[in-house]
This record gives structure tokens, sequence and C-alpha cells, in this order.
């Protein structure tokens, strides 16, 4: 399948599960597409609600690619957002009285530090252990889960202590509105930036050619005097910094205090935005914009229809099998055209 070829059938393709999904739901599907359509770009409210929604689908999704392409699969995208933005309401709480930009900068730097050390983790076990990383990531989410239902009923509570949630960031913390109408803020530019500079970084850096040469080929790597573990370990590093900073973002840019539902499960939905995405630095933007998208419009389909968000949920299963279907039938394709 040529490129041209495939960037117009995976559209269309998950536009078609879209549509099946629906019929299967036993909801009228022309009705209740034009209502998810509405709901993700009907008007400028539709759309900046989009934005917000793919921005930490994005970030996560990214940290993710970073991880896996080498070679190790990290899936504990959530427990290092909600470790991150913990970390960030720390900052906070600590030093409330810094000038508002500059406790930006460092809440969002705190938010990365500690999704870099809660993966730290998972990379010490590795490294040091063997611990496979599927299973220590996936364990620890619910380690931060746990943590962050502590840390709001206790040592980070609101003053009052009335409500379980975190003290709210003032207006001169919380990143710039790019429109006084909507919760659009300046944080989506964190993630094209970030976007663009693991592209570069992978792409054109001789640290990002070992770290894609560890993941395709370990034994190539070993051969050129490459440690793949030490490589695979840094990875995972930088995915948690990648998460926690997805915290941060939506931390200081829509929520303003963290509760139990801080994260509606950005961290495990981000998975399929990162393999129907390519795996591909540049590749995780459209893909966070579709699920952002379908997270945006089915809402506007759960409020005026009669749809529910278990929509996501089942799109964000089924894209993963999809992707897996399509990646093993090009498997197969590129085997049998090889000369043997």
């Amino acid at each position: 399948m040529t490129r041209l070829a495939l960037w117009i059938a995976v559209p269309l393709g998950l536009i078609a599960i879209i549509a099946v999904l629906l019929a299967l739901f036993g909801l009228p599907v022309a009705e209740s597409m034009e209502l998810i359509f509405q709901g993700a770009f009907g008007d400028k409210f539709g759309i900046h609600r989009t934005i917000v929604k793919s921005t930490p689908l994005v970030l996560v999704a990214l940290g993710l690619v970073i991880a896996w392409r080498a070679g190790v699969f990290n899936i504990g995208g959530e427990g290092q957002l909600i470790t991150g933005s913990i970390c960030g309401a720390t900052l906070f709480q600590l030093a409330p009285n810094l000038p508002g930009p500059l406790l930006n900068l460092l809440i969002l730097a705190s938010c990365a530090l500690g999704g870099s050390l809660f993966a730290g983790i998972a990379a010490w076990m590795y490294a040091k252990r063997g611990v496979n990383v599927v299973l220590s990531t996936i364990l620890l989410n619910f380690v931060a889960l746990s943590l962050l239902s502590f840390v709001v009923r206790g040592p980070l509570q609101e003053p009052t202590r009335s409500i379980p949630q975190t003290a709210t960031l003032p207006n001169e913390v919380m990143f710039m509105r790019l429109d006084a109408q909507s919760d659009l803020h300046a944080g989506v530019f964190v993630a094209l930036f970030a976007c663009t500079i693991v592209w570069i970084w992978l792409s054109f850096a001789p640290s990002g050619f070992k770290l894609r040469l560890v993941g395709s080929n370990p034994n190539a790597a070993r051969s050129a005097r490459i440690n793949p573990t030490r490589v695979q370990a840094r990875a995972l590093l930088l995915s948690g910094a990648l998460c926690g900073l997805a915290g941060g973002v939506e931390f200081v840019g829509v929520s303003g205090y963290l509760s139990d539902g801080f994260s509606p499960g950005w961290g495990f939905l981000a998975i399929p935005v990162a393999l129907i995405g390519g795996l591909h630095p540049i590749g995780v933007l459209p893909a966070g914009l579709y699920f952002g998208a379908l997270v945006a419009g089915s809402k506007n389909l759960e409020a005026f229809g009669k749809g529910s968000s278990a929509l996501v949920f089942a799109m964000q299963g089924v894209g993963v099998l999809a992707f897996a279907a399509l990646y093993e039938w090009a498997r197969r394709r590129r085997e049998r055209v090889q000369p043997t």
C-alpha cells in the first residue's frame, strides 16, 4: 500500500468504524454522526473543545512513541501523567507567592520531572532486575491513582478541607486563554512544539538514531557497542517526562486543581493515538485530533442524542484491534513480495 493510499484509507477506515459502532449500539447512524461532527467541529466552541481534548492525548502519545520506538512498551502513561500533576500541585503549595509566569514554568517543569521519576521506577526495575516493563508500568498506574486519592484528601487538600481536591491555581498562573469564551489555551502550542522537537531529534540526532536502532535491532546495536538497556532506560525517563508534562498542561491549562477525576483516562486513550499515529512524532497529531474530536463529539451525542460516552472506550479498543490487523496484513504482504 502506497503512503498516499494509506493516508486516504486510514481516516476513511476510522470514520467507517464509528458508523459500524453506532449501528451496533442501535443508534441512528446519520443522525448520530451529525451530532458527533457538530460537537467536535460545528462551531468555534466545538473546534476549541476538540483541540483542548487533543492536547494531553498528543503529549502522552508522544511519550509512548519514544519508549516504544526504543523497544520498551510503556503502558504507564496514565500513572506518569497523574504523578507529574501531583508534583506540580506540590510545588504550588510550597511556593504559591512566586510571580505567575515563573510559577507556571516551574509547575510544568515539576510535572515533567515527576513523570520522569515515576517512569524511572519501571526503568530501574527493568535495568537492574529484568522486570517486564509492560507489567511494571501497568501496575504503577494503580499506585498513582491511589496516591492521587491520598493527596487530595491529605497533604494537598484545599485549605477549607471540605472537598477532596487541591487548592485552585490563581488566574495569573494558568495558561493564557486564546479565546475568552472557551477553554482554548496557550498550552496547545506546547504539544506542537514537543512533536516538532521529538521528530527532529529522532530523525537527525545521533542519540535519536541510537534509540531507533535499539528498538529495531538490539543485536545490531550491541555490535555497534551501544548498550540497549541503557538506551531503553533513558527512553523510559523521557517518555515519563512527556506524560508528566501532559498532566501539567491539563493542570495549568484547564482544571486548575486536582481531584479524583482529574484525568478521564488520557493515559490509556493515548495508546491507540500512538498506534494509529504510526508511532511517529508527527503522526500522533492527526491521531490525537481524531480522538479529541471523538471525545468532544460524544459529549454532544450523549447530551442531544441517545449515545453514551462508552462509545469512546469502544473506539479505543476497536482502534487498537484495527491497527494490529492492518500491521499484520502489511507485514505478511511484505514477506510475500520479498525475494527468497
